[in-house]
């Protein structure tokens, strides 16, 4: 890892530094962290527990939520932690740590989100393929596939910014360490890096965005021969599924598909993707889904049931 230049630490100026308004955020924000771990779990313990959600589908959620967990976990800590004190810190090792860990959970989302659109064509349009198809061993390769796209794209953002130089200025205008703000920080000649960052990441969040829209109409087209309740049913999941790709395809697209220039409204944008999107597809999944909510009340029930004992 280099720091030829001395570096120990960097400082983070958050998302405010209006004293009355982050003990507000440190509110905020704690409650937005709670609700993203408890309402994943929720539906990690629902899937595994319950036999009536066994579908390949579910198989993905799971993990959906399980990455959504440990993607919130990089960076919500530190910034709720921030909010209490002046001086945000983070060494240099750990700001390296948190680029890695927030691309490559980041990446693994993005992956899984679009496996989650093919598992859904197959579903709709090919539906008397679909257990051969989709079948145990092929969605396991499908989610080791999306770990291991995950970690390529991350080890490539990783590996270009610790090759940079670091001469001295060391305050983030972030609350994480991303590319593109230490690009900013950076003595060193960043075109180059710049160029690959935007291949990188903004042409796998902008390529997946497409496959996932093309493929949604392919599904909305198919629909008109189905009937009006399979209609209804599929339409509700696709629902939920194009909802959590716009919240989090969106703002990828505007930081790092552009130029490796840096905007104050950057990390206000960032904060749909690594806080609210995490926290609202808990919700989006289970509200349009009624199987997943048959499966909550049952597992609920369940418990009472063994309380009252």
């Amino acid at each position: 890892m280099k720091n030829t230049n001395n570096i120990t630490e960097f400082f983070l100026l958050g998302l405010s530094q209006d004293e009355q308004l982050e003990k507000v955020c440190f509110v905020l924000f704690l409650f937005f962290y709670i609700t993203i771990v408890l309402g994943n779990l929720l539906i990690i313990v629902t899937i595994k527990s319950s036999d009536h959600l066994r579908s390949p589908m579910y198989f993905f959620l799971r993990y959906l939520s399980f990455v959504d967990i440990c993607y919130s976990s990089v960076t919500a800590p530190k910034l709720i932690s921030d909010f209490l004190v002046d001086r945000k810190s983070i060494s240099f090792e750990g700001c390296i740590v948190q680029l890695f860990l927030v691309h490559l959970l980041g990446g693994t989302e993005i992956f899984i989100l679009t496996v989650m659109a093919y598992d859904r064509y197959i579903a709709i349009c090919k539906p008397l393929h679909y257990t051969t198809i989709m079948n145990k061993q092929r969605c396991s390769w499908m989610m080791v596939a999306s770990w291991a796209g995950g970690f390529l794209h991350s080890i490539v953002q990783t590996l270009l910014t610790t090759q940079l130089d670091f001469c001295g200025p060391n305050v983030i205008d972030h609350f994480f360490c991303d590319v593109l703000p230490l690009l900013k920080l950076s003595c060193s000649d960043t075109y180059a890096v710049g160029i690959i960052v935007v291949a990188n990441s903004g042409m796998i969040s902008l390529i997946s965005f497409i496959v996932l829209v093309v493929s949604y109409l392919v599904i909305l087209v198919t629909l008109r021969t189905h009937s009006s309740k399979g209609r209804l049913k599929a339409l509700s999941t696709c629902a939920s599924h194009i909802t959590v790709v716009t919240i989090f395809f969106g703002p990828c697209i505007f930081i790092y598909l552009r130029p490796s220039t840096t905007f104050p409204e950057d990390k206000m944008v960032a904060v749909f993707y690594t806080i609210f999107t995490p926290m609202l597809n808990p919700l989006i999944y289970t509200l349009r889904n009624e199987e997943v909510k048959n499966a909550m009340r049952k597992l609920y029930s369940r418990k009472l049931n063994l309380g009252g004992k």
